[in-house]
């Protein structure tokens, strides 16, 4: 049987072998702490939980619009202004299930097939992948702790030829936990602007930074494609909703979309997320943002005392992206070595991009601090400058 061409360029998460192998571990009785996944360990705030029960139990349980309710996309607005002082016009906001399907619907109307998008790399596997589908063409430019793993002006303008329609951006990123400024968005999008391109810009882990505020795309300008979600900060990881704030013209574009391929997020995820926003809820999620930040202050420093080398101190999301090249020339033959004899479960660099990914693994503290302490004890146990587990 025959398949497209394009599933031959699309590769699964390497680490979700590790992961299988984990769960194969655990079931035969063998501790593993879990540093792969990442996914907050929280559970959803309780009154989000509440207000999807009240729903529930009011049957509100039809179709929404597929731009999403009315009354989220008005509070999607309201967020925007009361966090960032920018105004957004909530008929600009498409609510998804998830950023992911976000990306889709946005590559979707910009992205012809051949014409190219470029993202950095290492960074977020699905967007190269989410590139391929609509038959486009993904274009890694490799960064390094020069850059805080980021994409400079610089470089955008060394890349962009004819064929790219659109560079994509993420701050926080994935895997690196590193930010972009105001500055350094506006210079971006200055690139994007004069090649008559769209700069996309991942926001998914907005609200998880540390001893810095995040500044937000839409700040210095209406015409860049901004996504969030409601997974990461908000902790709504199962509930399989996000959002995308488009430039005007391009919005029912999308809606139309949206029509065609989910019909409308799931009605219950929006009637809970409505409750995402409110000041019990946020007072919940700040006091997790305060457990995050005090678990990066303690893995980042005891994984360089190991032998990791991390240049850049992350200032958002819940990553530590550690060179390895110390112990290893092979990053996944590495992780899984980890998981068998130290029962320490992380994610090798291969997902991240073809940029040196066997001399890096990415590190997430989304487990309690318990587990943090005791993965670092099993990873001293098993490392050493001369023998690697």
């Amino acid at each position: 049987m025959t398949r497209a061409r394009r599933m031959a360029d699309i590769e699964p998460f390497h680490v979700m072998a590790l992961l299988a192998r984990a769960r194969e571990l655990e079931a035969r009785g063998m501790s593993i702490i879990h540093m792969e996944i990442g996914e907050p360990d929280f559970i959803s705030p309780g009154p989000v939980i509440e207000a999807g029960h009240e729903a529930l139990r009011a049957g509100a349980m039809h179709y929404t619009p597929a731009s999403g309710l009315p009354r989220l996309r008005e509070a999607i607005s309201g967020f925007y202004r009361d966090r960032y002082g920018v105004q957004v016009d909530a008929g600009r906001i498409i609510v998804t299930p998830g950023a992911s399907a976000a990306l889709q619907l946005v590559m979707a109307v910009l992205v012809d097939p051949g014409r190219q998008v470029l993202m950095a790399d290492p960074g977020y596997p699905c967007n190269r992948n989410f590139v391929r589908l609509v038959e486009g063409i993904p274009v890694g430019i490799p960064v390094d702790a020069t850059s805080s793993y980021q994409i400079t002006p610089a470089q955008a303008r060394d890349y962009w030829t004819d064929e790219v329609v659109a560079m994509i951006v993420a701050s926080p990123s994935n895997p690196t936990g590193t930010l972009l400024d105001s500055r350094q968005l506006a210079a971006l999008y200055t690139v994007a602007n004069e090649h008559a391109g769209h700069l996309i810009v991942d926001e998914i882990y907005h609200g998880l930074t540390y001893g810095v505020a995040a500044h937000s795309a839409l700040e210095v300008s209406s015409r860049i494609f901004v996504i969030n979600s409601f997974s990461k900060y908000f902790g709504m990881t199962g509930w399989r909703l996000g959002w995308v704030v488009a430039p005007e013209d391009f919005v029912e574009d999308l809606d139309k979309l949206a029509q065609n391929l989910f019909l409308s997020a799931p009605t219950l995820s929006q009637h809970a997320a409505l409750a995402a926003f409110h000041p019990d809820t946020l007072s919940i999620l700040e006091e997790r943002r305060d457990e995050f930040r005090a678990r990066r202050d303690f893995l980042l420093p005891a994984l360089r005392e190991t032998g990791f080398r991390i240049p850049v101190t992350p200032q958002g999301a819940f990553y530590l992206y550690a060179d390895c090249s110390r112990f290893t020339g092979d990053s996944y033959r590495f992780a899984l070595n980890l998981l068998e004899d130290a029962g320490v479960a992380i994610t090798p660099g291969i997902d991240f991009g073809s940029n040196r990914p066997e001399s890096h693994v990415r590190f997430a503290y989304t487990t309690s601090m318990e587990n943090l302490r005791e993965g670092v004890n099993r990873l001293r146990r098993c490392i050493d400058p001369v023998r690697t587990c």
